[in-house]
C-alpha cells in the first residue's frame, strides 16, 4: 500500500505569489541605498518585534548565539539578570550557522534538554529537567498547539526559548499536560529594518537536496510595514540505509507599528513526509539486558512504512498603549492538521536481538483554536515600584482519530540482520478504533484561565519580588472508539508563584522562586494487576508539581553563565494496599545546572553547561521500584561548544561540539541499563563576496567519529523504548544575499 500523497494547500501557493512579488521588488534597489564599508561584510539584524512588544526583541548576548533574555510567559521579555528563573534564548545566527533543520537540532545545546522521541511515532519530544515536554506542548509567540505536533522545521522561527522550570502561572498548564520541567517557546521571524533577499541551496548525507528563500521588505515613508516570507523545499535520503524524507514549508510574517500601537500576524503550511524511517525499539519481556547499539545506517523499518503530517495554521497579535505607563494585548491562533502513518514498531523477545512487528496504522485530524487577552501596567507607591499584570486565556483542542492495529500477526525480525516483508493485509483479529477513512471524534479539550500579578522592586531596583496566581479550568470529553460515548472531565486549581531577585552586584544577581506545574488527573481503572479497583471510573484531581530552586546568575559583559539548584515533585497515581487508585505516588527531580555562554576572548564563542541530575520514584507502592532512578534520566548530561573565528583568513570560522549523556535505565525497576554516550560533531563557516554579493558557505558533519550508541530511552510516561542515534552525517550549503 504506497503512502497517501499531500500536495501544496492554497496556503503555499499564495505563499510562492508572494514569494515572486518581493521577488521582483528585489530587483529594484531602494533610492538610497546603504553602502558598506569598504572590506566589510555586512549583516542583517533584526529588531521588529515578533511579540508586538515597543521593547522588541531582546537584544544578543556578546558572540550573538544566545540573547540577554527571552520572554518568560505573561510577565513579558525580561533581561536575564531581572527574571528569577533560568532561561536561555537561541538566536537565528545560530541556528542559521549550525544548519540546524528543526527544534532538536538547536536543543543539542542545551545541557538540560536531551532529545527524544514520542510513544510509537516519529514526534521529537524532549526531557528538559528530566521530565518529557511533547511538541505539542511548545509555544509559538507565547501561544500554545499552533505549530506542527510532530516536527517543527527551522524555516519557521526566529528564536528557541527555553524557560526551565515549571510554568503554571506563567504560561498555564499545557495542552498535554507536559512542562513540568521546563517550557519551549518559538518566536517568528521579522523583517529587519535592511531589505533581506538571501537564497540558499544545501545536501547533506543519502543525497539529499534542499533549497530556501528568505525575502524581508519593511514599507511606508516611515518602515512602519513588515513583510518577511519564508519557503523552503528538503528531498531526499539520510544517512540511514533506505529512509527518505521530504519536506515543503512556507510561512509569511507581518508586523506594522505606529506610536502607540503594533500588530503582528503570521500564516504558515507545512508538510513533511518520511519514508522507512527507523523505529523505536521496545524490549519485550524476554530481554534481560539491553542489547549493543546495532550499526547506525542500518534500518530495521519494514518497506512500507511511512508518516505525513500536513498543517496550516496562523496568528495574531496585537499590543496598544492606553497610556505611557499602561499597555493592554489581545492574541489569537488556529491550526488544522492531518497525520496519517503506517508503522511497525520492533518489540525484541530475548537477548540476541530476535523481535516481532506488527502492521500499525493511524489517522489523525487536529483543529486547534487558542486566544489570551491582557493588560500591563506601572506604577508606585512610596519606595517601591509596581509592574502589574492581568491576563484571560483560552485553548481548544478538537482530535479526531482511527486505527487499525493487527498486534497478534507477528513480523519476525532482528535489530541486527531486519527482514522485510511485503505489507501485510490484516487479519480478522486486527484491533480496530474507528474508520480510517473518516475519522470521529476522539477528544476535545478545554482549558481557560485566569491570571494576575505584580513585580515589586525597591532598593533602587536591585531587589524585586514577584507574586502571581492563576486560576484554571481543566476540561476535556473523551469519546470511545466506534461508539463514540463521551467521558467527561472537569476540574479548577489555583496555581500561586513566588519569584525573587537581588543585585549583589550589576553583574552578580541572586534568585529564587517557588512555582507550581499543573495537569489533568487520571481516572481510576477498572482492574490493576489483575484485581478490581474499588473506585473505578473515578477522577483523580489535577496534579500538581511543585517545583522550588535558588540561584546565580553572571553578566562579565562578554561572558555570562548561571549556576541553579532545584527540586521538583511529580505526582503519580497507584493502587493502594486497600484497592484504591489514588494520587500517592511521586518522582522527585532534583538538580544541579551550570550553563556558561558569551565571547571568552576575540573571536572566540563558547556556549555549554553540565547538569548533574538525582530523578527517583518515591512511595510507588512496589518494592521493585521504590527508591529507583526514573526512566531514561541520566544523572550526568553536558554539552560544550566552541567557535572561533580563524585569525589571518578573514571571513573563516570553524566550531567544535561535544555532547555527552551518563547511563540510564530502560525500566522502572533499573535492571536494563543503557550505555552512556559522547558525540563529536564540527563545523565551518566561510563568508566572502562574490559580485558584491555577501557570500556564506557552511559545512558540518554531525557524530564525527560515526559512533553506534543509544541516543535516548523513552518520552513517553513509564515506557523505555530506545532510538538508535543517526550516523556520521554531512550538510553542506551556500547562501547568497542579493
Amino acid at each position: 500500500m504506497p503512502a497517501p500523497r499531500f500536495f501544496l494547500r492554497p496556503t503555499v501557493a499564495a505563499s510562492l505569489l508572494a514569494l515572486h512579488a518581493l521577488t521582483a521588488l528585489a530587483q529594484t534597489p531602494p533610492a538610497e541605498p546603504a553602502a558598506p564599508a569598504s572590506g566589510t561584510l555586512s549583516t542583517v539584524t533584526v529588531e521588529a518585534s515578533a511579540d508586538a512588544s515597543a521593547e522588541g526583541l531582546t537584544k544578543p548576548f556578546a558572540g550573538g548565539q544566545v540573547a540577554r533574555g527571552g520572554r518568560v510567559g505573561i510577565l513579558g521579555n525580561q533581561d536575564m539578570m531581572d527574571s528569577p528563573f533560568s532561561s536561555t534564548s537561541y538566536t537565528h545566527e545560530l541556528i542559521q550557522n549550525q544548519q540546524a533543520k528543526s527544534v532538536a537540532d538547536v536543543l543539542q545545546n542545551d545541557p538540560s534538554v536531551r532529545v527524544a522521541r514520542g510513544f510509537g511515532n516519529f514526534q521529537e519530544s524532549y526531557f528538559i529537567r528530566g521530565f518529557v515536554v511533547n511538541s505539542d506542548d511548545i509555544a509559538y509567540n507565547g501561544l500554545y498547539g499552533l505549530l506542527p505536533r510532530q516536527y517543527i522545521s527551522s524555516e519557521l522561527f526566529e528564536r528557541v526559548e527555553v524557560l526551565r522550570g515549571a510554568s503554571a502561572f506563567l504560561n498555564g498548564a499545557t495542552p498535554t499536560g507536559g512542562g513540568i520541567g521546563g517550557n519551549i517557546n518559538l518566536l517568528p521571524k521579522r523583517a529587519p529594518n535592511d531589505p533581506l533577499t538571501q537564497v540558499t541551496l544545501g545536501t547533506a548525507s543519502g543525497s539529499q537536496s534542499y533549497v530556501s528563500t528568505d525575502i524581508a521588505r519593511r514599507f511606508g515613508p516611515d518602515q512602519s510595514l513588515g513583510v518577511r516570507l519564508n519557503a523552503a523545499h528538503r528531498d531526499g535520503g539520510t544517512g540511514v540505509n533506505a529512509e527518505q524524507v521530504k519536506l515543503d514549508v512556507a510561512s509569511v510574517g507581518f508586523d506594522w507599528r505606529s506610536r502607540n500601537a503594533r500588530i503582528s500576524a503570521d500564516i504558515g503550511h507545512q508538510e513533511h513526509r518520511l519514508t522507512r524511517t527507523r523505529p523505536n525499539v521496545t524490549l519485550g519481556a524476554g530481554v534481560t539486558r539491553v542489547p549493543s547499539a546495532p550499526d547506525n545506517q542500518l534500518n530495521y523499518a519494514q518497506p512500507w512504512t511511512y508518516s505525513n503530517e500536513r498543517d496550516t495554521f496562523g496568528s495574531l497579535r496585537g499590543e496598544y498603549d492606553i497610556t505611557d505607563n499602561v499597555t493592554a494585548w489581545i492574541a489569537g491562533g488556529a491550526r488544522k492538521s492531518h497525520e496519517g502513518n503506517a508503522l511497525a514498531g520492533l518489540t525484541l523477545t530475548n537477548n540476541l536481538g530476535m523481535g516481532n512487528m506488527s502492521r500499525f496504522e493511524n489517522q489523525r485530524q487536529d483543529s486547534t483554536r487558542t486566544a489570551e487577552a491582557g493588560v500591563r501596567g506601572k506604577f508606585t507607591t512610596g519606595p517601591v515600584n509596581h509592574t502589574v499584570v492581568a491576563s484571560y486565556s483560552y485553548y481548544q483542542l478538537k482530535e479526531k482519530n482511527a486505527y487499525k492495529w493487527d498486534f497478534f500477526n507477528n513480523l519476525r525480525s532482528n535489530l541486527y540482520a531486519p527482514i522485510g516483508y511485503p505489507i501485510p493485509a490484516y487479519t480478522a483479529s486486527a484491533f480496530r478504533g474507528n474508520d480510517t477513512d473518516n475519522p470521529a471524534l476522539l477528544t476535545q479539550t478545554r482549558l481557560s484561565s485566569l491570571a494576575i500579578g505584580d513585580t515589586l522592586s525597591f532598593l533602587d531596583d536591585r531587589a524585586q519580588l514577584t507574586l502571581g496566581v492563576r486560576r484554571q479550568k481543566l476540561e476535556s470529553t473523551d469519546f470511545a472508539y466506534d461508539t463514540g460515548k463521551p467521558t467527561a472531565y472537569e476540574k479548577s486549581r489555583t496555581s500561586p508563584m513566588a519569584g525573587f531577585v537581588f543585585k549583589l552586584q550589576p553583574q552578580v544577581s541572586l534568585y529564587a522562586n517557588y512555582i507550581e506545574g499543573l495537569s489533568k488527573g487520571d481516572t481510576a481503572p477498572t482492574v490493576s494487576t489483575g484485581g478490581a479497583v474499588r473506585n473505578a471510573g473515578t477522577q483523580l484531581s489535577p496534579y500538581v508539581s511543585k517545583q522550588k530552586e535558588i540561584g546565580i546568575k553572571f553578566d562579565g559583559g562578554r561572558i555570562g553563565g548561571g549556576l541553579a539548584f532545584f527540586t521538583t515533585d511529580k505526582p503519580r497515581a497507584l493502587v493502594n494496599s486497600a484497592g484504591y487508585y489514588v494520587a500517592e505516588g511521586r518522582d522527585r527531580h532534583q538538580g544541579l545546572e551550570l550553563t556558561a555562554f558569551g565571547e571568552a576572548a576575540k573571536g572566540v564563542r563558547l556556549m555549554g553547561g553540565i547538569t548533574f541530575l538525582d530523578a527517583k520514584q518515591r512511595a510507588t507502592g512496589d518494592a521493585t521500584t521504590d527508591g529507583r532512578r526514573v526512566i531514561g534520566i541520566a544523572k550526568t548530561q553536558g554539552t560544550l561548544g566552541v567557535e572561533w573565528d580563524v585569525p589571518g583568513v578573514r571571513g573563516l570560522s570553524l566550531d567544535g561540539r561535544v555532547v555527552a549523556t551518563g547511563p540510564s535505565y530502560a525500566d522502572a525497576a533499573n535492571t536494563l541499563r543503557v550505555p552512556g554516550w559522547t558525540r563529536f560533531d564540527v563545523g565551518a563557516r566561510y563568508l566572502t563576496e562574490v559580485a558584491g554579493k555577501l557570500v556564506t558557505l557552511r559545512a558540518r558533519i554531525d557524530n564525527l567519529t560515526n559512533r553506534n550508541y543509544w541516543a535516548s530511552v523513552g518520552g513517553y510516561p513509564n515506557n523505555g523504548y530506545l532510538v538508535l542515534g543517526a550516523p556520521r552525517t554531512f550538510t553542506l550549503s551556500a547562501s547568497v544575499d542579493f
